[in-house]
């Protein structure tokens, strides 16, 4: 499986983004995804996962009612809907895919990591 993070860019405080992970070489619908982000010179840190199913769903607190992570297994995507975007959240984001059956919170629970997008929050 191959996995594309996209949609980055560089905006103000309080306004939305929406990240895409495109999955490619493998049929996607049978792996939970997650989105993770890191500083650099930081550990790469969990912010969203969703079902292989997409019946549930995990934030990181720290982004608790602002994200929306959601998937289109018919069409081998997953999607990170940012809104009132902080400056704490820039980061370089990365999707991610685990066979994992549970709810996968942590980098080792991951099988196929995609390149990261950077997101750039101004204040």
């Amino acid at each position: 499986v191959q996995l594309q993070a996209s949609g980055g860019g560089s905006v103000q405080a309080g306004t939305s983004l929406r990240l895409s992970c495109t999955a490619s070489g493998h049929t996607f619908s049978s792996y939970a995804i997650g989105w993770f982000r890191q500083v650099s010179g930081m550990e790469r840190e969990f912010v969203a996962a969703i079902s292989w199913n997409g019946a549930n769903r995990y934030y990181a607190d720290s982004v608790k009612g602002r994200f929306i992570i959601s998937r289109d297994s018919a069409n081998n995507m997953g999607y990170l809907q940012m809104n009132d975007l902080k400056s704490e959240d820039t980061a370089v984001y990365y999707c991610a895919g685990s066979r994992f059956t549970g709810m996968a919170t942590r980098v080792y629970e991951y099988d196929y990591w995609g390149q990261g997008t950077q997101v750039t929050v101004s204040s």
